[in-house]
């Protein structure tokens, strides 16, 4: 009989720079590190994701501005551009999962930090299901089979909203299972994904540009507004832009399974961005360009859908809408990861419900499951509102703008604080030995911009504007949803945070996480 000898205990592999990143933290690595620059680039670019936004907001924005809603679309990129290089500088100085909850606690104390988080992580899985309902502006018009409930796919309409829930709910099911497989499958995923909708992108506006209607002085022209003159045509119109051009932070969310992620995140944070601004840009443009018509209302109801299947032809339009229903799952699902994200990162710091189960990774597969199965149920529970009435469509998407743009300026704000006391400094090295990003003498300029851009958008969005939330009267609660909503998600956070203290009081006092101390 033979024996087996004793396994030999293999001794822990070097630390390399990229673990020291984390590990001065106070955390050890878990989630495993295997996106590389470009996989960075594919979190930040898809989350933000033009095909999915401006073909689900076009309409929006064209019926309620008119021509000149285009000039919204620098307005915004300048402004979240500012955001954006002040995140660059946070990515490079705390490159760990959670960025927002991370950077608000590091910047101010855990408590407000905890709440920048909550309300970041409730905003991300608003705007998981927001994602998800945009296959209805695409798939009807491929294919009039995707329309599984009644005949109208306009997603004003009961039916065309009732269908919207129902796509979105089959698509955050496959998400979720993505999810939940390992990192690799969801970068290979992301990337795969990301080069689609990039090459789409292009193909889109090199073919709208080339069967231009009109030229672009169009775009000095207005519409019939909302009532309130330029200015507030405008501010209504901008909501396109703004939904757009959100989520380029989840570079700096992805940092932990980041190779090199203090010389890596800040980069892919700002090209994702500036890439993203100039597709989206242009798509805008060369829609206004090449519609058949701007005033038989079509554009202001079927958006882009109705500029390329007329405009390009079916084949050809409808080829270039399946490379958005790529570009909408792909998005959905680096939503749903950055918020899986999120809510690891708070979990492990045992700051929420549960907090055990979600921080729980699996090292086969390097990521934690539990959280994408949350994000993927209260996501898909969301899209049941549809079921309820189609103005449930412009509720969830303004919403979860205006929770991301204040959990931004919850991070921006501490931030132009410290700077002004002289307390953020510009001093260390990435891992290849560089130093860090920084804004340096242009630091509290552009970091003022960002706040000031930031609380100003964020109350443009959230204002109750009967004519946007209710046009048809009798949903008041519809008008007041995003407000009401916040309302909750703080009500919500404050109620956990006075129960887990007087909890923990009867037992012990609350231990704060050793990264904060």
């Amino acid at each position: 009989m033979t024996t087996t000898a004793p396994s030999e205990v293999r001794p822990d592999p070097p630390e390399t720079p990229d673990d020291r990143s984390l590990t001065e933290f106070g955390y050890r690595q878990e989630l495993h590190r295997s996106l590389g620059r470009y996989a960075s680039f594919a979190a930040g670019f898809s989350f933000i994701s033009v095909l999915t936004t401006v073909f689900q907001f076009f309409a929006f924005g064209y019926a309620f501005g008119g021509p000149v809603f285009f000039w919204t679309w620098p307005a915004v990129l300048i402004g979240q551009l500012a955001v954006a290089a002040c995140f660059a500088e946070l990515a490079a100085r705390y490159p760990i999962s959670g960025a927002i909850y991370q950077w608000s606690s590091r910047l101010s104390n855990l408590s407000f930090g905890w709440f920048a988080g909550w309300i970041m992580v409730i905003g991300q899985i608003v705007v998981v299901a927001a994602a998800a309902l945009a296959l209805q502006m695409v798939l009807p018009a491929i294919w009039s089979g995707f329309q599984l409930v009644g005949s109208d796919p306009a997603p004003t309409s009961p039916d065309g909203a009732a269908n919207a829930a129902v796509l979105g709910v089959v698509l955050l099911v496959l998400t979720t299972l993505v999810n939940v497989l390992d990192n690799r499958v969801m970068s290979a995923v992301n990337r795969i994904g990301v080069t689609a909708e990039i090459i789409g992108a292009v193909l889109i506006i090199v073919l709208l540009l080339t069967h231009s209607e009109r030229s672009p002085g169009i775009t000095f022209h207005t519409g019939e507004g909302t009532g309130s003159g330029l200015f507030g045509a405008l501010m209504v119109g901008s909501f396109m832009a703004a939904y757009v051009m959100i989520g380029f932070d989840s570079a700096g969310e992805m940092s932990e399974e980041t190779h090199h992620p203090r010389r890596t995140a800040p980069r892919t944070i700002l090209t994702a961005l500036g890439a993203a601004g100039l597709l989206g840009g242009l798509i805008v443009l060369g829609g206004l360009l090449a519609a058949p018509s701007l005033t038989d209302g079509r554009l202001g109801v079927d958006g882009l859908s109705y500029v390329l299947t007329s405009s390009l032809g079916d084949g050809v339009g409808r080829a270039l809408l399946a490379d958005v229903v790529v570009a909408i799952a792909v998005a959905t699902l680096a939503i749903q990861t950055a918020a899986c994200r999120m809510l690891f990162s708070m979990a492990r710091d045992n700051q929420l419900p549960f907090s055990g189960r979600l921080a729980k990774v699996d090292p086969r597969t390097g990521v934690p499951s539990a959280p994408a199965l949350v994000v993927g149920v209260l996501s898909a529970a969301l899209l049941l509102l549809n079921f309820a009435s189609p103005d449930a469509f412009l509720a969830i998407g303004t919403t979860c703008i205006v929770m991301l743009y204040l959990a931004y300026a919850m991070v921006t704000g501490p931030l132009l604080v410290r700077r002004l006391r002289g307390r953020f400094t510009a001093d260390g090295t990435d891992e290849t030995g560089a130093p860090l990003f920084s804004l340096g003498r242009w630091g509290i300029p552009v970091n003022a911009l960002a706040l000031v851009y930031g609380l100003f958008m964020t109350v443009n969005l959230a204002w109750p504007r009967a004519a946007v939330y209710d046009p048809a009267g009798g949903h008041w609660y519809f008008r007041w949803f995003t407000l009401l909503f916040l309302g909750v998600t703080l009500v919500a956070g404050a109620g956990y945070r006075a129960f887990r203290t007087r909890a923990a009081a009867a037992t012990a006092p609350e231990v704060v996480p050793a990264s904060y101390a």
